[in-house]
């Protein structure tokens, strides 16, 4: 039995006409959960712009707004009032209003030291922040005023404290990127996260203050004559101690303290003779010394520090934002933030003599500019010359401040060239089993392979510290380094002598080094050789390939 076959062209018509009706339906749907979204969307926000303007008055008259009255400089001052037995700082601020309802502070900000193992303990119940989530904020936003920072200003009331603190009472003050502590940052987020520390800790300064005098100077004055560290980091007590009393965390960037050294090399040079007993400088047969040592963390002023290096900010900012892994998102919509705490080492001074004479051009000064090794500074390692020229440099900073001038260590956190230790370390296999040998020739070009390029201290910044210290003129400079004599000459230093390690004290696998750095540059009394190929370092007879 045969039927009449189905009209196939009409239900394939009819199959399309469906879907059309279907996705026209599905677009007309979408449009109007879009435009339901973008209606809830604006009514929120007029909410909380309503919110704003109700409550943000009321806390603020309960919370007067900060005046930041002019201070005298002067480190001289007492501060009995914040003694090291009065209650903690933490716990003062914990109890004033909150600068912005948006911010609330965590349940335990109210725990005093003596209680605060049980109140901060694993175990204890809470979250520790019950304040929403800020990934970020921008110029105006409602509740967001940064205090002004105009940078070189002389007067630091004028110039403004640097705020980067996300706690309640300076979140809507803050006018600086990143974090206290540079790398360390992340060690406070683990004591925060493990209940060991107070997420609303403030530091009691108390008896923190320098145990000299440094500057002001006119150098603190120029705006892009230092651009990597605050001028006024060592003296915040002194100078915002009123900012500080009404809950504003406004921290030290820069110590300054008194210390005995003692290494072996110069216990050595004190029995042989090439060292003098003073009792001031060196102040016994075992070679101790008494210096003055401070330590400095960046805070970069970033328009000066793109001036420096010759780019301008905005690729800057969005280089250092995608190479910590977007971790600053402010450092991209907060152009209006100028000032940036990067995460990463600072610096040490160690000052032989009276630290008056730095800046006194009267008075000889003996410098030596000294990168991180760790490998040879502090474990001896005999490839690089870095331990025996930093020894070479304190023993001269010693005989200087002996004969009545002053000497000099600067030591900044530039492991590896600033390439970091596991790449050093990379390198140093890479050149070990290099066929041909390890050759001075072939010294950069190991490094290149791995890094992409030879070394990253970039000595741009380096004299920052220098004009901080009042330096007007070096009379010894212990290194060999171009870039660093360029670097500070260019800033407006001029130095009268420069001293390279003597031979004797080259390490035994370090000429490759050595003779590599005269040829690309450095300053030496006797040239490279001219065939690089020649020179080579140890092989690894005790090690398998």
């Amino acid at each position: 039995m045969s039927g009449t076959p189905p009209d196939t062209s009409a239900l394939l018509s009819q199959l399309i006409s469906l879907v059309s009706e279907l996705k026209a339906s599905q677009t007309a749907l979408a449009k109007q959960v879009e435009s339901n979204q973008s209606q809830t969307n604006r009514a929120v926000a007029q909410l909380s712009q309503r919110v704003a303007e109700v409550v943000l008055p009321v806390v603020e008259a309960a919370s007067p707004a900060k005046s930041f009255k002019v201070h005298a400089y002067d480190t001289s001052r007492e501060h009995d009032e914040d003694s090291d037995d009065v209650e903690s700082t933490a716990t003062t601020v914990a109890k004033k209003p909150l600068a912005s309802p948006l911010f609330l502070p965590s349940a335990a900000a109210s725990a005093s030291p003596s209680v605060r193992h049980s109140v901060l303990s694993p175990s204890a119940q809470g979250p520790i922040y019950t304040n929403r989530i800020v990934l970020t904020t921008y110029p105006g936003q409602a509740g967001v005023t940064p205090i002004p920072m105009d940078w070189g200003n002389p007067n630091p009331h004028s110039r403004g404290p640097i705020v980067c603190s996300r706690i309640p009472t300076s979140m809507k003050l803050r006018n600086a990127i990143g974090a206290h502590g540079g790398a360390y940052s992340i060690y406070r987020a683990l004591a925060i996260a493990i209940r060991e520390l107070d997420a609303n800790h403030i530091p009691n300064l108390h008896n923190t203050e320098p145990v000299v005098k440094i500057g002001p100077y006119d150098t603190w004055n120029d705006p892009e004559r230092i651009v990597s560290l605050d001028p006024w980091g060592h003296v915040v007590r002194d100078v915002f101690g009123k900012e500080l009393k009404e809950g504003l965390d406004v921290r030290p960037t820069i110590a300054i303290t008194k210390a005995h050294m003692k290494l072996l090399e110069v216990e050595d040079s004190v029995k042989k003779g090439k060292l003098k007993v003073d009792g001031k400088i060196v102040v016994n047969e075992q070679g101790d010394l008494m210096v003055t040592k401070g330590a400095v963390e960046p805070v970069w002023y970033l328009p000066g520090i793109a001036k420096r290096f010759e780019v301008d900010e905005t690729t800057l900012r969005r280089c250092l934002f995608e190479d910590t892994g977007g971790m600053y998102p402010e450092l991209i919509t907060r152009p209006d933030l100028k000032v940036f705490l990067p995460p990463i080492g600072g610096l040490s001074i160690y000052i032989m003599g009276n630290p008056d004479y730095l800046s006194d051009p009267t008075k000889t000064l003996t410098l030596r500019i000294h990168d991180e090794c760790n490998g040879s500074d502090v474990f001896g390692s005999d490839i690089c010359t870095c331990r025996p020229y930093l020894i070479f440099g304190i023993e001269e900073a010693v005989k200087t401040a002996q004969q009545g001038g002053v000497g000099l260590i600067v030591y900044f956190r530039k492991e590896g060239r600033a390439l970091g230790e596991v790449t050093k370390y990379l390198v140093y296999n890479a050149r070990k089993r290099a066929e041909g040998g390890d050759t001075a020739k072939e010294y950069f070009l190991r490094t290149e392979n791995i890094a992409g390029v030879k070394d990253m201290r970039f000595q741009a910044t380096m004299p920052d510290v220098l004009h901080w210290l009042g330096i007007k003129k070096i009379d010894k400079m212990i290194s060999m380094s171009n870039m660093k004599y360029d670097a500070i000459v260019g800033s407006g230093i001029p130095i009268l002598e420069r001293v390279p390690i003597p031979a004797d004290m080259l390490p035994p696998d370090s000429q490759v080094e050595i003779d590599a750095k005269i040829a690309s540059g450095y300053f030496s009394y006797t040239p490279a050789p001219k065939d690089l190929a020649t020179t080579k370092g140890r092989t690894w007879d005790d090690v398998l390939h």
